[in-house]
């Protein structure tokens, strides 16, 4: 199901995004030491590099002495395995322009060490991409998601928009990370929706998980790191990106800043759009559920859903958040408009942020209040009715502020998803010129 107003997990029926991936079906899970027992060797689609064991091993061990060994590397488990053809066709389905396309691909789940939002070891999952030729030593594009409902969506499951940015880069000729952040893909427990924090820590692990993959694929990665993501993966981008400056792994250096449609301003620009009609109706019903059922578990929102959801809604809303309703199973359960689903007060406090609701808000702004040592670009479109063009503004004033310049790139009357697809070939290319200069 496709709706233009609808949420960026909502997209086309899965059947018409699905392509042959031609993956080996017996491939088996590829387990490390930090499990206990010896590495073993996944089977790897046809003509794939010969595994370097030892490398994978060591680099395991030196992850491991982070905290929780947080980063380490459990399993890949091959899931795709495409032409050159096969990769233009699955872009073209979206309507994103293949003239980037150079190589093929090789597409691996990995499984890795994380912690939650309150530190405690966890796991996650993630997709890694690394094209069929190109350079042996590949350069990184960790690319961060945007909100997806169902576990099945991640990029490491799912075979429709969230593999749209990663084979799009990886047939470029780059390595690309794509976490499924926590509670998403084949991780437990429940996503921490817009927190921040948490799905930098998953991305920075994924990270590591991907080094440590990559050397033993034999495609060794530089250590240089392109940073891109959409919607709730643009925010994250920018949090990610800060986080590298500040040098949170020295193993990776970030080389260029790419968000689209980057809800970095909640507090100012996206919560009041929520309410003057800017965002429309459908996402603001679903993001606002969604938003609200995830962070009360992490900030002071309420005490009982029924202080924030008027009934029927306050009996069901936090379930249909469990990632395991679609937004197909959800959009028709809850109501037209914010009014019908939120209480009076609640409804009114969402409007003049205060107390829990104000903590949360600003628990994830502030992303862009730095001064990147790299070139930044934002993308984002004049027409998006999902994250309003002023979250951009905004970011790029705070950069301004601190004597960056980052570029607004609007792509006009672009829907939201249709603002990732016209936007994510223009950066391929951005990252090509940024790394000529190298």
């Amino acid at each position: 199901m496709e709706n233009n107003n609808a949420p960026t997990a909502q997209r086309t029926s899965r059947k018409q995004r699905r392509i042959d991936r031609r993956t080996t079906a017996a491939a088996a899970v590829l387990v490390l030491a930090a499990l206990g027992v010896a590495p073993a060797v996944a089977q790897q689609p046809a003509g794939a590099p010969a595994a370097a064991h030892s490398a994978t091993a060591h680099s395991a061990t030196a992850h491991s002495a982070t905290a929780h060994g947080r980063g380490t590397l459990l399993g890949i488990t091959p899931v795709a395995d495409l032409d050159r053809a096969d990769v233009a066709r699955f872009l073209a389905s979206g309507g994103m322009d293949t003239g980037t396309v150079r190589h093929g691909l090789r597409a691996y789940r990995l499984t890795y060490r994380t912690v939650t939002p309150q530190g405690a070891p966890t796991t996650a999952t993630g997709l890694l991409a690394l094209p069929k030729g190109g350079p042996h030593r590949l350069d990184l594009v960790s690319d961060t998601h945007g909100t997806m409902a169902h576990r099945d969506y991640a990029p490491s499951v799912g075979e429709d928009f969230g593999r749209f940015a990663p084979y799009l880069h990886a047939s470029a000729g780059r390595a690309v990370a794509a976490p499924d952040y926590l509670g998403l893909g084949k991780g437990p427990g429940r996503h921490p929706y817009m927190d921040t924090k948490s799905a930098v820590t998953a991305s920075v692990d994924m990270l590591r998980a991907s080094r440590t993959a990559a050397q033993r694929l034999n495609r060794p990665l530089t250590g240089e790191v392109y940073a891109s993501g959409f919607s709730q993966g643009g925010q994250v981008a920018m949090a990610l990106g800060r986080a590298l400056d500040k040098g949170v792994d020295r193993n990776f250096r970030l080389r260029a800043l790419a968000p689209v449609s980057g809800p970095y301003d909640i507090e100012n620009a996206e919560t009041p759009a929520l309410f003057d009609g800017r965002v429309n109706d459908t996402s603001a019903v679903f993001y606002m559920s969604y938003y609200l059922t995830a962070q009360s578990r992490l900030h002071p929102l309420y005490k009982n859903t029924s202080e924030a959801f008027r009934k029927p809604y306050a009996d069901i809303v936090d379930d249909l958040f469990d990632t395991h309703h679609t937004e197909e199973e959800i959009i028709p359960a809850l109501p037209a408009t914010l009014k019908e689903l939120l209480t009076d007060d609640y409804y009114r406090r969402l409007q003049h942020l205060t107390g829990g609701l104000l903590e949360a808000a600003r628990a994830q702004d502030g992303n862009c209040a730095w001064k990147p040592d790299v070139p930044v670009r934002l993308y984002s479109s004049s027409g998006d009715t999902d994250v309003p063009i002023a979250n951009a503004r905004d970011c790029a004033a705070d950069l301004a502020a601190r004597g960056v310049d980052a570029p607004v790139v609007d792509q006009g009357s672009a829907d939201h998803n249709t603002t990732y697809m016209k936007s994510g070939p223009q950066i391929v290319r951005w990252f090509d010129t940024v790394a000529a200069r190298r």
